[in-house]
């Protein structure tokens, strides 16, 4: 479990091919307080700490788990939005994030809004039931509030988020573009609603 509050910024520093991806991360963590096995969200995926260094720390990624990122996610020089594992008594300043990435989104714009950005994300259809002004949504790990929804004739929707100045500075959000995907995540209460209004329409019919 994760709170989509990001403590820091790694860097992806080699990339072998076993099969899986292995990936090593540069990161300012003190690695000697994480254990082998340790869960860390990169960018909003959970991945398995399996090697550990001074400096850094690295993870396989498994082919299922690049299929369902933005391409070219896991290249030596990506920036990674990072964040270990929710401890009881942690304090909850984000929401509820379990690292599963539900989907990629698109940038479709970015604009500054006084010190802050406006950025809108295409989000495919399979998503849009699950989004909802002044909802929650992870977008590469970063625990947001969704500000606007509006659907497109296809039954995807474009989503506005206001990012303020200290956000853009201390994630990733810096470095997206127009047309970059970035990783979804939908609200987990959201997801359990949508799970149960299925079975309802199953048993109506």
């Amino acid at each position: 479990m994760f709170t989509g509050i990001i403590t820091d910024i790694g860097t992806i520093r080699a990339v072998e091919h076993r099969g899986d991806l292995h990936v090593r991360i540069a990161c300012g963590y003190d690695t000697s307080g994480i254990d082998i096995g340790a869960s860390i969200a990169c960018s909003g995926a959970c991945m398995t700490v399996v090697e550990l260094g001074p400096d850094w720390f690295a993870v396989d990624i498994s082919q299922e788990s690049v299929s369902r990122t933005p391409a070219g996610r896991w290249e030596v020089g990506r920036r990674l939005n990072l964040e270990r594992s929710l401890k009881v008594g942690d304090e909850l300043g984000g929401h509820i994030v379990t690292g599963h990435v539900d989907g990629v989104g698109t940038i479709a714009s970015i604009a500054v809004e006084g010190d802050s950005h406006r950025i809108e994300i295409h989000a495919p259809a399979a998503l849009t039931p699950y989004l909802a002004p002044k909802g929650s949504i992870a977008v590469d790990g970063i625990s947001l509030t969704v500000n606007s929804v509006t659907d497109q004739p296809d039954g995807s929707a474009l989503f506005g988020l206001n990012i303020i100045p200290h956000t853009f500075a201390v994630t990733t959000l810096g470095d997206v573009a127009i047309h970059g995907g970035v990783n979804l995540e939908i609200d987990v209460l959201a997801r359990y609603l949508g799970r149960m209004e299925q079975l309802r329409a199953l048993t109506q019919r």
